[in-house]
């Protein structure tokens, strides 16, 4: 099934904290939008794209990208885009689409 965006709006539009894929932490999502996810850390602050979320869930879908979320980071970094692989993760968790 492809990444409702419609979903990830109402999810995380209004900003949330979710569980790290190791557990014990969590990841702070400031919002959503067209864009993207918005993430903060007490370093620094990014967006995690909608196009590279969309691609990352059409690649686990077809069986093209592990769903196990320990190694989705380097596959995301290596097919997606090398940016956030650990967060996309935590977020395609927190959606149901990475074990």
């Amino acid at each position: 099934m492809p990444l409702d965006w419609d979903v990830v709006l109402d999810r995380y539009g209004a900003g949330t904290r979710i569980p790290t894929v190791a557990g014990g932490k969590t990841l702070e999502i400031v919002g959503a939008d067209d864009a993207g996810v918005h993430i903060r850390t007490a370093l620094w602050s990014d967006t995690l794209a909608r196009p590279h979320l969309e691609k990352a869930v059409e690649l686990v879908e077809s069986n093209q990208m592990t769903r196990h979320a320990g190694l989705f980071v380097e596959e995301y970094r290596a097919m997606v885009a090398d940016v956030r692989g650990t967060s996309a993760a935590h977020v395609l968790k927190d959606l149901g689409f990475l074990e």
